[in-house]
């Protein structure tokens, strides 16, 4: 006898679930588990990485010396506390020893030659490229001086803008200062002479306590722009912008040693510099009025050129700084030889 099962039936004559209801009751699959009791629908992908955004803690930076082109840590360990006008705890620099200014003058001195007798032009090719850097940072420069200094952001805009455009004005000089300061002297005699402006050699720079990177700027620039190596002693209570400014040396194409930034107590450090033997000029800008004298007396060690000027830092520069650095060589040479 026929089989007479309609197709789809089983051995007992059922017909099998249709596919629809047979996919209603299969499991969630591993990769979706089930929700648990009570537990929150999971957020959107974009309000995940915005909550993980906001829980990520900062990082937190490390304020180091600048020696050699290299950012070492003070050789003692220590560093002090930097606090806004308001008190905030804002970082905690690092705390140069004598060591580390003896360090920092071996490294400028080491650095002279060859920053001396580049061309002119190419100095000045460099600190150009410092100006790049600096207006590359504008913001950070700005937004660090509204916490340290104490300033309105419109008034650290005008002051960084002033720092960059008075780094471009330096970054001009090079290659034209021997023309001003230098001269070819009438003289009796079957002669030629000449005079030459040079390089004194390794020059501290005590930054001031206010106006903070116009003023370092405008002490910095003119020392490094005639051939000169400088080791620079930041505002002890805001140098972040000194600091930021090392970073932007760091990876400019001044040369390792030719700009050393420490940071720290300035009458711990003052007193190291004016007396090193190895250190040829100072200016002491920075250095209060009444604490001048003792320097100055330190100083006469060697016979250092000693600068100190009171000055609107927002006044249009001279050429007075780049002159108070140079030592003029005079030439004699015979006609016709």
């Amino acid at each position: 006898m026929p089989d007479r099962r309609v197709p789809g039936e089983g051995a007992r004559g059922r017909a099998k679930p249709q596919a629809s209801k047979a996919r209603a009751r299969v499991r969630p699959r591993a990769s979706q588990p089930a929700k648990l009791a009570g537990a929150s629908p999971a957020p959107a992908a974009d309000g995940a990485a915005s909550r993980e955004t906001r829980s990520r803690l900062d990082v937190r930076k490390t304020y180091k010396l600048f020696i050699g082109g290299a950012f070492p840590r003070s050789e003692s360990g220590r560093s002090y506390p930097v606090a806004g006008p308001d008190g905030t705890l804002l970082a905690h620099a690092a705390r140069a020893s004598r060591k580390d200014a003896r360090d920092a003058v071996v490294a400028a001195r080491k650095a002279g030659p060859g920053w001396a007798g580049a061309t002119a032009y190419n100095r000045g090719q460099v600190l150009y490229r410092v100006a790049e850097l600096l207006q590359g940072r504008e913001a950070q420069f700005a937004a660090e001086i509204v916490k340290n200094e104490g300033l309105s952001a419109r008034e650290a805009a005008r002051t960084v803008a002033g720092a960059i455009d008075r780094w471009v004005w330096y970054a001009g000089w090079p290659d034209k200062v021997a023309q001003v300061a230098g001269a070819a002297n009438p003289v009796a005699g079957p002669y030629f002479n000449f005079s030459v402006p040079e390089p004194t050699g390794v020059v501290a720079v005590l930054a001031p306590g206010e106006s903070g990177l116009l003023g370092l700027v405008s002490m910095l620039a003119p020392v490094i722009a005639t051939g000169n190596t400088a080791v620079v002693v930041a505002s002890e209570a805001a140098p972040l912008a000194a600091i930021t400014l090392a970073e932007v040396l760091a990876t400019s194409d001044v040369p390792g040693g030719v700009v050393n930034i420490l940071t720290g107590r300035l009458t711990e450090l003052a007193p190291v510099l004016a007396a090193h033997m190895d250190v040829n000029a100072i200016d002491l800008t920075g250095v209060p009025a009444g604490g001048r004298a003792e320097l100055e007396r330190l100083a006469a060690g060697n016979v250092k050129r000693v600068f100190a000027a009171e000055e609107d830092w927002a006044a249009a520069p001279t050429p007075a700084r780049m002159l108070a650095f140079l030592e003029i060589k005079t030439v004699w040479h015979p006609v016709g030889v």
